[in-house]
């Protein structure tokens, strides 16, 4: 029997893997395709302190092997999420999940994260940096360690309850600083990669596809840039590390927990087959066996 459990933060994960932020709305949605509570755990949509719509329209292009996506944080607001989608979830998963927050300012997140310090369905809750797709906000904060370090202090004054994850953005020239001003900031977790910022262009009308002309860049292309960032940050940081970026099958994930990866988030392919996460899970076994590992948690970080 291969053994699939990890042991994060203090938390007992059934497996490793995790629907993530933003592919996979607030869970319920996924639970008329096959039984959720098979998930390690599920990072639901990115939550502000108050309701968005997000972008103007249009705010997806398809890309080869992946899309750009430009949705700009369209969520309900902390306390609908709280008193009504979460409630939802609760009936149809019974585990605890990962909330991620947005904002547009310290404040912004401070009152978020205090609201879901509260919630006992949430387990930890997941700082989102690294939002290309707002105009206030979101990656402006994950772009420079001076500001980042900064939020995750006041952050954390509030966060008292909860292990705080922060989802560091790729599109920084150094993301190894990133990932230790937040450590040093008291970050307990961090994941990583957020989207690459991308752009299409309509070749009939000449002008950018998307209405915000750029947009968040994930899917199975951007693997081998998440894998090398995942990488260089588990080893140059004493925290563990959440891999996400163009996960699609066991044989990516365990490549994810070799270059250092605790637990993977799967993304865009949630968007390309509702059914892939339960498809890896069943997968891992037979996908372990065939590479002789017996415990998922012996090879994490196993790549030198």
């Amino acid at each position: 029997m291969k053994d699939l459990k990890i042991n994060f933060l203090g938390k007992e994960f059934k497996n490793p893997i995790i629907p993530a932020s933003g592919c996979f709305g607030f869970g319920y949605e996924f639970a008329k395709y096959y039984d959720i509570n098979i998930l390690g755990s599920i990072s639901t949509k990115g939550t502000t302190l108050e309701p968005r719509y997000g972008n103007p329209l249009p705010r997806i292009a398809e890309c080869p092997n992946g899309l750009l996506n430009s949705i700009g944080l369209q969520n309900p607001g902390v306390d609908k999420v709280i008193f009504e989608e979460l409630v939802k979830l609760d009936e149809v998963y019974h585990d605890q999940i990962i909330a991620n927050v947005g904002g547009h300012s310290f404040a912004d997140y401070v009152e978020t994260v205090k609201k879901f310090n509260e919630v006992d369905k949430v387990f930890a809750i997941e700082l989102n940096i690294s939002c290309p797709n707002v105009k206030e906000g979101g990656m402006a904060f994950g772009v420079d360690p001076v500001v980042a370090s900064s939020l995750v202090k006041e952050v954390k004054k509030v966060c008292t309850k909860k292990p705080l994850i922060v989802k560091l953005s790729p599109n920084v020239t150094d993301i190894v600083a990133m990932a230790k001003a937040v450590e040093e900031a008291g970050a307990d977790a961090i994941s990583l990669i957020n989207t690459l910022v991308g752009m299409r262009i309509d070749l009939k009308t000449g002008k950018p596809i998307l209405a915000v002309k750029t947009g968040g860049y994930s899917g199975p292309s951007i693997f081998p840039v998440a894998l090398r960032m995942v990488y260089q940050v588990s080893h140059n940081v004493n925290i563990p590390v959440i891999g996400i970026g163009g996960i699609t099958s066991a044989r990516d994930v365990l490549e994810m927990m070799y270059a250092g990866a605790s637990l993977v988030q799967v993304g865009a392919q949630n968007l390309v087959d509702p059914y892939c996460c339960k498809k890896i899970i069943e997968e891992l076994p037979s996908v372990m066996e065939e590479y002789h590992i017996e415990r998922l948690s012996d090879i994490i970080r196993r790549c030198v």
